[in-house]
């Protein structure tokens, strides 16, 4: 029920209950079994072992299982006992299934965290006396009473409030406190933020005192609604998940392809249809790259660490690379965008802008130090401030032109005060300020102010305020709040005595003293960090709970919005069918006054328009579109718990350049993965084409399974890992997001995956064919078998230095990438000690080669660069005509 837009004495009749004696122990204890506690709900919790087994229901992990178990299948059929590839295949993938077991904890920790966020205790009236007792007893109808310092415990209707502001900044996104009225009665489709009668769970009170009905607790409070919307969505498969799971399948079907196409030429070749089929399936488990997702959670684990150094700390392994596909970056304004502190901008004497060096700047500031209640801790490196943010801005305006708010507070003490109301919008002080003056001075609204005031203060002199002087000072008003700065008024006056007591009654005849103008100002480096994104192809939205005007100003300041975009309000979003937003979401840059639910339908919108949506935010009220984005950003200093657990990203240093750095670091590390799946597809292929041609020419097989899994997991390995390190390009924030909805073989990727495969089988099976009819004696292949190992295993080491550009290697720095370097070393060492140290060529069942032989395989080895240089020279060659027709 909309209890905003009530008059008190329905709430009075709705909920019985007396405002001055509250409900009766007797009732609370019926509405407590009817309702309920006033706690938030938990998700249902799985046990560990179904969350284990989840980790399995992935069809990459499934096909990775069924080669494991065929490999065992074709050992006991053949009575080998020969179980080290199942056994290195199952360990791959628990260690995966533990990995993503360990990650699975968000929703659970975001809970936990409203979970404290909400107050443990509450003062209430029962049977006409205060009491104390626990938060989650509350019930509707009951009257809480709320006092600075006091979180409120469930969300209530005013019912009387004496200068009451209310911290709900994490709720709704507005970085100044909010002064609350119960006297007011507000529209039906009032949004949460202009709810100045109401106050809500989590929020906590920083000045004046009230008393309020409480209207919902538990799971029905705003608090509550987030924390069903943590529950019931599901967080978004990101891009890898999906393109990897995408692998997995055409993995898994070339396999059973390779299985009836081999089967077929063996039966055609009238070889005994059993032995086929055994061959057929030691050829499909060949054909699995069983390391590619230890390397890829590798490669992930190492994108970590790289961002955590650039503070982004990665809470979700696949969220590395998510970024990479970001085309859409939600961001909340207050704390992201913006420093999350008010900044005095402009300061005018109602006609023109001064600066720092005019005289009057100095009265208006010590004007507007000594009226305030701040309270200034003084240090070597700056100034703590303390106190109210509007108030806490212009006491540090003043100490940095030399006004030091606790030496002039010596020099005039305060004698008197008339505190700030809402009603009157003004606060004065009473300062004694030479042994028989006292000075008497207001801040406040300006058009309020204006009429407490017959003077005005120009170049150090009093003059009368006039009708035209008076709507020039209201203009110069508008004017600062047009730029969406929050403008306050000084006025004084100096008086040779005053009243024992002090009232509205002495705000009479003021000299008008100057405007100040605020606001929150934009981060230095977000105005840069935008453009960046703009050029990489990423469209930047301001998602706020703030009021449009100041979010247009923001917007405009930093480059998010131009003169043609266009503002919506979270009103106007709520009149929208889901349809319609998802028709319209393009035409909008800036999202203000907004509601969690309307950040979530905005994210979702930009989804189904097939957007990859990045989302960032500090408060609770981000926290359901963190979770519903694709990937969520928390802000590490300012953010709230609860906004880090339902996130997968957390920003150490609450910055949005930050941002575009992660978004960089996951361009590099998706290119690096596709690199790795490019290098080890074209390696297993080598493989497949190896022993398929072998078959098909009715030859003794070139490679034993042992080979197969060395190259597999240990050659192979190696190069792939080191390409995850390799250093992103400078272009790559030139470029536009990755698309999603494109596999990781368009582009020509799988056509040189294949090509490349052949390449690598052809020069096995040449190096076969040379060791068997030029060493080999007759009827053995023991040479040749050795010959196109080694070959098949040190020209894939060769290979991975193709991955490293698109660009021919001459124009490449090799040495940018050491680990390249060192792993080629590696595995060139560990492959020449397997053959040539008698021990381990008896286990490999391989042979020690001439210096002849060797020099044959160097030179076979080696044809990979020339292949691929000549591929990328083409390939190149073609994309410079093709753009030369374009344009």
């Amino acid at each position: 029920m909309n209890w905003h837009s009530k008059q008190l004495n329905e709430l009075s009749n709705f909920f019985k209950v007396d405002f001055e004696k509250g409900l009766s122990e007797k009732e609370a204890e019926i509405k407590i079994t009817k309702e309920g506690k006033n706690k938030l709900a938990e998700k249902k919790k799985d046990n560990i072992v179904v969350k284990f087994f989840e980790q399995f229901n992935d069809f990459m992990i499934i096909v990775l299982l069924a080669a494991a178990g065929i490999s065992v299948f074709t050992s006991v059929i053949e009575g080998k006992g020969d179980f080290i590839d199942p056994i290195i295949i199952v360990t791959i993938v628990i260690l995966n299934a533990v990995l993503g077991l360990v990650q699975e904890n968000k929703a659970e920790k975001a809970i936990e965290a409203l979970k404290r966020m909400t107050a443990a205790n509450a003062k209430v009236m029962r049977d006409g006396k205060l009491l104390h007792i626990p938060a989650e007893d509350l019930v509707c109808g009951d009257i809480i009473i709320l006092e600075t310092g006091d979180y409120v415990p469930a969300d209530a209707r005013l019912i009387s409030s004496i200068n009451l502001k209310i911290e709900e900044s994490a709720l709704t996104g507005e970085s100044l406190p909010v002064e609350k009225d119960y006297e007011v009665i507000l529209k039906e489709d009032s949004s949460i933020g202009d709810k100045r009668n109401m106050v809500f769970s989590g929020s906590s009170v920083c000045y004046g005192r009230g008393k309020a009905v409480v209207i919902a607790t538990g799971m029905n409070t705003e608090v509550g609604k987030i924390a069903d919307m943590i529950i019931s969505d599901e967080s978004p498969e990101t891009p890898l998940q999906k393109k990897l799971s995408e692998t997995g399948k055409i993995l898994g079907i070339a396999a059973l392809s390779i299985c009836a196409f081999i089967f077929l030429i063996g039966v055609l070749r009238r070889i005994p249809p059993f032995d086929m089929f055994m061959t057929s399936l030691s050829l499909a488990v060949a054909a699995i790259p069983e390391g590619l997702p230890a390397i890829v959670t590798i490669m992930l684990a190492i994108g970590v660490q790289r961002m955590t150094k650039k503070n982004a700390v990665v809470k979700k392994l696949p969220a590395v690379e998510t970024l990479g596909s970001a085309s859409v970056i939600c961001s909340d304004k207050t704390g992201t965008l913006t420093q999350n502190k008010m900044k005095v901008v402009e300061i005018s004497d109602g006609s023109k802008i001064l600066n720092n060096s005019d005289k009057q700047t100095t009265l208006i500031l010590r004007c507007f130090s000594l009226c305030n209640d701040s309270i200034l801790e003084e240090s070597l490196d700056a100034p703590n401030i303390m106190g109210d943010p509007t108030e806490t801005a212009l006491v540090h305006a003043a100490f940095y032109l030399g006004i030091n708010k606790n030496k002039i507070d010596r020099e005039a003490p305060r004698v008197g005060e008339v505190p700030f109301d809402s009603k009157r919008k003004l606060m004065t002080t009473v300062h004694k300020n030479k042994a028989s003056d006292y000075m008497v001075i207001t801040k406040g609204a300006p058009d309020f102010l204006l009429d407490k005031c017959s003077y005005y203060y120009e170049n150090g002199e009093k003059r009368a305020l006039s009708y035209q002087i008076k709507q020039q000072i209201l203009t110069q008003n508008e004017l600062m709040a047009d730029k969406a700065l929050r403008v306050l008024g000084v006025a004084f006056k100096e008086e040779s005595s005053i009243g024992t007591k002090i009232t509205t009654s002495i705000e009479n005849n003021l000299i008008f003293c100057g405007l100040v103008g605020m606001i929150d100002p934009p981060r230095e480096e977000v105005k840069e960090a935008v453009a960046l994104c703009k050029t990489a192809g990423i469209r930047v939205c301001m998602v706020t709970g703030d009021h449009i005007s100041t979010a247009i100003a923001v917007a405009r300041k930093i480059g998010i919005m131009s003169l043609k975009d266009k503002a919506i309000t979270g009103e106007e979003i709520s009149k929208m069918s889901f349809e319609e937003l998802c028709r319209d979401i393009y035409l909008y840059n800036v999202f203000a006054r907004v509601s969690p639910e309307h950040k979530v339908r905005i994210v979702k919108a930009f989804q189904s328009n097939g957007a990859i949506v990045a989302m960032t935010g500090d408060g609770v009220n981000d926290a359901p579109a963190l979770k519903a984005a694709d990937i969520g950003c928390a802000m590490g200093i300012n953010g709230t718990d609860v906004a880090k657990g339902a996130s997968d990203m957390v920003l150490t240093d609450d910055n949005f350049a930050t941002i575009v750095e992660a978004v960089k670091e996951g361009r590099g590390i998706y290119a690096n993965i596709k690199k790795a799946v490019h290098f080890l597809l074209s390696s297993n292929i080598g493989e497949i084409i190896t022993i398929l041609v072998a078959i098909v020419l009715g030859w003794k097989s070139p490679l034993l399974a042992i080979h197969l899994l060395w190259v597999n997991l240990v050659t192979d390995s190696l190069p792939a890992i080191a390409l995850g390190l390799d250093p992103s390009s400078d272009d790559t924030m030139h470029n536009k997001p990755i698309d999603n909805h494109k596999s990781m073989f368009s582009g020509g990727l799988g056509f040189k995956i294949a090509l490349e495969g052949c390449m690598i089988g052809m020069l096995a099976i040449v190096a076969f064919g040379i060791g068997v009819t030029h060493f080999d004696s007759f009827g053995r292949v023991s040479v040749g078998r050795t010959m196109a190992f080694a070959v098949l295993s040190i020209s894939q080491l060769v290979h991975a230095f193709n991955m490293r550009s698109e660009k021919s290697l001459i124009t490449v720095d090799l040495f940018s990438n050491m680990y390249l370097i060192f792993a080629f070393i590696a595995g060139l060492v560990l492959q020449v000690s397997v053959i040539m140290i008698e021990p381990l060529a008896k286990v490999f069942k391989v042979v020690p080669l001439s210096p002849e032989q060797w020099i044959v395989v160097a030179f076979l080895s080696l044809l990979p660069i020339i292949f691929v240089e000549l591929e990328k020279f083409l390939a190149n060659k073609g994309l410079k005509r093709e753009v030369v027709k374009v344009n």
